[in-house]
């Protein structure tokens, strides 16, 4: 669908209409109307051009309540596509799902040890060539969304910093949008993986949940009331870089004593290497070692579970959120981690319903952040 569709289908009652059908389907129009204050006629008018758009697709006769059964709606979930893109520190993803987060195809990509911002946007675009050319209906794809590591400048769709690559200022959404003519929503990755938690993760209603991403870095992601909030500056969930030891390690970031530090991947595989004779190269090979029976380093997770939790707390103590998320590779070792977080949270969150507050690990795993990338181009449709 090319670039400005969504402008040309959108207004605030019709986008009304379409999330009541998203949330309560299958829903007749008598109750849309009768639940959202519009008239019938305003009702029957945008499910109309719903219907034309492919958006939304009538059900099964309802229940009538003593005269002629209702037809129903529903969201047509598989009648579009989005391109969700994911680039972390080695590699890209691209995946193509429909809007209801099922995924059809994947592409991944690892990246080369020289990167340039054009060789970064080339592998890139060849993901998404090659994607698009597996499709019989091109035309069907609504849109691109990219969630991308480091700093993110939303409004531009511009990688400030990707730390891991060493790149500064690549014009994502600027490229992409010349080359594929469709419209391209690029998010930090820990605020994207928030997002696919809230939409796809199946939690339930949530007013505010944050989802915490523990990997080769650390991020983190707020949604308020289904929006992400991204701070002044566009540097909100960097929560990897808050600092909890202004004596401890230098951080990537050049400050010293970092959460991320403490608690990614590679800080697990430096304290193992102090403990053991072995060498890990990654908080992976320190996890399977337990796995096959080297016990010695269980303390490693241990530690690493109190850190997390103690992260974990201050974020309750400022933001206070109903639900948080925990994901990443890290978290992969949830049995050796999530019950020393829990323990840490109950131990020193301030009030008796802080020490109550719902951590649980993704349910959407490594597909989080891809997923997130998706419903950046499904906020834009239904909100």
């Amino acid at each position: 669908m090319q670039r400005g569709t969504f402008k040309l289908m959108k207004s605030v009652n019709k986008s009304l209409v379409l999330n009541k059908i998203r949330k309560d389907g299958p829903i007749s129009r008598a109750q849309i109307a009768k639940e959202s204050k519009l008239t019938p006629p305003t009702v029957s008018s945008f499910v109309k051009e719903l219907l034309e758009e492919g958006l939304v697709k009538e059900k099964d006769l309802g229940k009538s309540n003593g005269g002629r059964k209702p037809t129903m709606l529903e969201i047509n979930y598989h009648h579009f596509y989005i391109i969700g893109v994911d680039s972390g520190s080695s590699r890209v993803d691209v995946i193509l799902s429909d809007l209801s987060g099922t995924i059809y195809e994947r592409i991944s990509t690892l990246f080369p040890k020289d990167m340039s911002k054009e060789r970064f946007l080339d592998i890139l675009s060849t993901g998404i060539r090659d994607i698009l050319s597996k499709i019989h209906q091109p035309e069907k794809v609504l849109g691109i969304g990219v969630a991308m590591h480091g700093v993110v400048q939303v409004e531009t769709g511009t990688s400030l910093i990707a730390p891991s690559l060493g790149l500064e200022n690549i014009p994502i959404k600027e490229t992409l949008e010349k080359e594929f003519n469709l419209e391209v929503y690029v998010e930090n990755d820990a605020r994207a993986m928030a997002l696919g938690e809230s939409w796809f993760g199946e939690y339930g209603e949530q007013d505010s949940m944050m989802t915490v991403n523990i990997g080769n870095g650390v991020g983190s992601g707020l949604v308020v009331d289904g929006s992400l909030y991204h701070g002044a500056q566009d540097i909100a969930g960097e929560i990897g870089h808050m600092m909890i030891d202004i004596h401890g390690e230098v951080c990537e970031c050049g400050n010293k004593g970092c959460l991320q530090t403490f608690i990614s991947g590679s800080s697990i595989a430096r304290r193992a290497n102090k403990l053991s004779e072995e060498y890990y190269d990654s908080g992976k090979d320190v996890y399977e070692a337990v796995q096959n029976g080297n016990t010695s380093l269980k303390e490693v997770f241990e530690e690493t579970g109190k850190l997390i939790g103690i992260g974990i707390t201050n974020l309750i103590h400022v933001v206070n959120p109903k639900l948080i998320v925990l994901g990443g590779g890290v978290m992969n070792a949830e049995e050796m981690l999530l019950p020393t977080v829990h323990k840490t949270i109950a131990q020193h969150a301030l009030t008796p319903e802080a020490k109550e507050t719902k951590v649980v690990v993704s349910k959407l795993g490594k597909d989080a952040a891809l997923l997130g990338a998706t419903a950046l181009v499904l906020v834009e449709i239904f909100n």
